[in-house]
């Protein structure tokens, strides 16, 4: 999508980012009013017969009452009287500051500067709203006719106007002035560069020092300075070989900076390239920072229509060449230059209107960004999938259904269900690629409704290609292998998570782990069973073969009827869930981050049409049996053998993902605050700190200068995951509004 170039460095006035100016001749006129720091735009001041007094509906005062409480009575008080910076929001001084002036420039300024957090967060009809509210407060009689951003009138009609035009001189030394200089009055001048599109604002603050094109060369074998795949490599390891700090020197890693982050559900997955850090944010913002000193470089901002899907978080992102791929939540794919933040193409995926979403990024293979889409628990014919974009055009390649049709292979798994009522199967976190092999790897999420009973269905319907691992061709998006982990899965317990791509002994194999807490090992060239583990206690399945791979559910399992409770073991925290694995290729470990907790879980009928569908599933959390609330493990297996080599307990869920390094350290975080430090080779603690709020996210490591830095990522209501601390183990508190990037070098 084309973007327009706006300003460039200091105006000594407002932005033209997306700023309407009312200019007349050569002047500019700016006026303070009752918000701290508000600007406004120049009045023009007519006689009081020619104006009209603006109007709103009584229903719109009311609504704009609730969102006055919600989001500006902390500052501007009950009675609107202000506090502090917050003047006054009804009265004569209020009044006559906005006397003959237009209604659409009152609620233009509460868009741009309201609320103070996050201005711009309303929506359109709720600015109007708020507006309308204040009109009531302040003696304007309600009407007719609604308040809109294209109402005509002024906001309050002057009282005294004798039809003169007041002359508007600005002050010079030696005369009084009439208006103030434009830019003088709590102005905070725009320095960035600023590229303007119709769902973003980009912010360039400086340039981007010494970042040099990723090639294709380099995204597969990345330098060991470099993070540029959310697991470092296309083969989702979790692991650097920077060994600078290990061992003999972590307990003198201290805290070097820290970058706060938007407030929201935060799980991020950092990128870093030259030794610049590339962050998603809550409310899909991405951020450029130097991986120095936390120097904030650039900034992207995702704008969301009124009434459309707003922000949420992002997991992940993606890199090639000079472009960084955002997968955003309103269900389009975009390409950001790496130097600027600027949107370079942005394309829609599909209609987010019937739910479709992102919550993770996507990954780039043989030049196609490949991202596999979610939000797709709703009835529509269109059901979930996985799509091939040309990297440098967002232009759509191929697309590739996870849900079998009726008529083609897998279509008679669904039992009568017709195409509309197959739901679920989303593609809800990062993929892997093997560039030898030509196959991109995903793991798909389970059928929805949960449980069977709720879709019209038995657990001996299979439902493909839901609970699978899938292997694409990244150029034409032909399903070359698939394995189905669960058939018939009926406990929202995934199959979707990180794709673990190893070799041994010159041999491919892939590993991957759901919710079961069952360890899963394939040949990843042709998909073949190679071996299984069971990493926590489980009582889903009366049956596993060691020999095939294949389960069982146990009889109430399959027999359930809706309105039942079923006790099981793990609960739909896991097992495992999003916080991916590590994989150490010197000890030939894989280090899994576990959770232990039950639940009881009951299905709901459901309504079959157009537009209905969703999880209709109930849910109780518990202890699991054996564990004396112990809900944290991290265990490492012996990827040849899957035997389990050391475990670590601990009574707060673990909330990162694992990462090890070089100098045979496993670092991982907690909901209890902590980052922790093992010895990867036998477990020990050797190091750790304590954060603001519960660790959360993706750990990365990266070098600059030849000093090697651990960066830590904290946040909080990470799904299920999170639930289990906060609700099982309520005395380790979480504290909300401290997301952060924490980075850590040798002192």
């Amino acid at each position: 999508m084309e973007n327009t170039f706006l300003h460039s460095k200091w105006l000594g006035g407002e932005s033209l980012a997306g700023y309407k100016f009312l200019a007349r001749a050569s002047q500019v006129l700016f006026v303070a009013i009752a918000f701290g720091f508000a600007i406004l735009s120049s009045t023009n001041l007519v006689a009081q017969s020619q104006l009209q007094q603006a109007t709103y509906k009584e229903e719109q005062s009311q609504l704009g009452e609730s969102l006055y409480q919600q989001h500006c009575m902390v500052c501007h008080l009950a009675d609107l009287q202000g506090s502090f910076e917050a003047s006054s929001l009804s009265g004569g001084n209020f009044v006559r500051s906005w006397n003959n002036r237009t209604i659409t420039e009152l609620q233009d300024l509460l868009r741009r500067t309201m609320p103070p957090q996050s201005p711009g967060s309303l929506t359109d009809t709720e600015y109007s709203n708020l507006t309308a509210f204040l009109l009531k407060e302040n003696g304007v009689a309600n009407g007719i006719q609604a308040l809109d951003f294209q109402s005509s009138g002024v906001a309050f009609i002057g009282i005294g106007n004798d039809g003169r035009q007041i002359e508007e001189r600005l002050p010079v030394p030696g005369r009084a002035g009439t208006i103030p200089s434009p830019g003088t009055r709590n102005q905070v001048p725009e320095i960035a560069t600023v590229y303007q599109s119709d769902r973003a604002i980009s912010r360039s603050l400086q340039p981007v020092p010494g970042f040099h094109n990723v090639s294709e060369e380099e995204l597969a074998n990345p330098a060991a300075e470099d993070w540029t795949y959310w697991r470092r490599t296309p083969s989702s390891q979790g692991y650097t070989p920077l060994d600078q700090i290990n061992t003999g020197n972590v307990q003198n890693l201290s805290l070097e900076w820290v970058w706060g982050m938007e407030s929201g559900r935060s799980q991020p997955a950092p990128l870093v390239r030259n030794g610049i850090i590339f962050v998603p944010n809550f409310g899909n913002i991405v951020q450029a920072l130097d991986g120095r000193d936390g120097t904030l470089l650039w900034e992207y901002r995702r704008l969301f229509p009124e009434g459309g899907r707003t922000g949420a978080h992002l997991r992940t992102l993606a890199m090639w060449e000079d472009m960084i791929y955002v997968a955003t939540t309103d269900a389009h794919l975009v390409a950001l230059d790496a130097r600027t933040g600027a949107v370079r193409w942005d394309v829609e995926i599909d209609d987010e209107s019937k739910g479709y979403s992102n919550t993770s990024g996507p990954i780039v293979a043989n030049g196609k960004v490949i991202n596999g889409i979610t939000g797709c628990g709703r009835f529509y014919e269109d059901s979930c999938f996985i799509t091939g974009h040309d990297a440098h055009t967002g232009e759509e390649l191929w697309r590739t259904y996870t849900v079998a049709k009726p008529g083609e292979p897998g279509g008679d798994t669904w039992g009568d269900l017709p195409l509309e009522f197959r739901g679920g199967v989303d593609v809800w976190m990062t993929g892997s690629w093997d560039p030898e092999l030509n196959l991109v790897f995903f793991g798909t999420a389970q059928a929805k409704p949960w449980m069977a009973a709720s879709r019209g269905m038995s657990t001996e319907d299979s439902a493909l290609y839901s609970n699978s691992t899938l292997a694409l061709n990244p150029d034409t998006g032909e399903l070359v292998w698939y394995r189905q982990h669960v058939p018939g899965e009926s406990l929202d317990m995934d199959e979707a998570f990180e794709q673990v791509l190893i070799d041994i002994l010159d041999e491919p194999f892939l590993l991957t782990i759901g919710k079961s807490g069952v360890l899963w090992k394939l040949n990843r060239r042709t998909g073949e069973f190679e071996g299984l583990k069971e990493t926590v206690y489980q009582n889903i399945f009366s049956d596993i073969n060691l020999e095939t791979g294949e389960l069982r559910y146990r009889e109430d399992i399959q027999n359930m009827q809706i309105g039942e409770w079923l006790s099981v073991c793990p609960s739909t925290a896991g097992g495992h869930n999003w916080q991916s694995t590590s994989f150490h290729p010197p000890s030939r470990q894989l280090v899994i981050p576990l959770s232990q907790s039950c639940m009881e879980m009951s299905p709901r009928e459901t309504t079959f049409e157009i537009g209905s569908g969703g999880n209709q599933g109930d849910r109780m959390w518990m202890e699991m049996p054996g564990t004396e609330g112990q809900f944290g493990k991290l265990a490492s297996y012996d990827v040849e053998t899957l035997e389990e080599k050391w475990s670590i307990e601990q009574r707060a869920p673990f909330l990162t993902a694992a990462l090890s390094t070089g100098g045979d350290l496993l670092f991982i975080g907690d909901y209890n605050r902590y980052v922790h430090a093992f010895d990867i080779n036998s477990g020990e603690e050797l190091w750790r700190t304590r954060l603001a709020t519960s660790a959360q996210g993706f750990p990365v490591s990266y070098a600059v200068d030849g000093e090697q830095y651990i960066a830590i990522p904290a946040g909080r209501e990470g799904g299920s995951p999170w639930r289990i601390g906060n609700f099982l183990a309520p005395e380790l508190v979480s504290p909300d509004g401290h997301n952060a990037l924490y980075v850590f070098k040798l002192r």
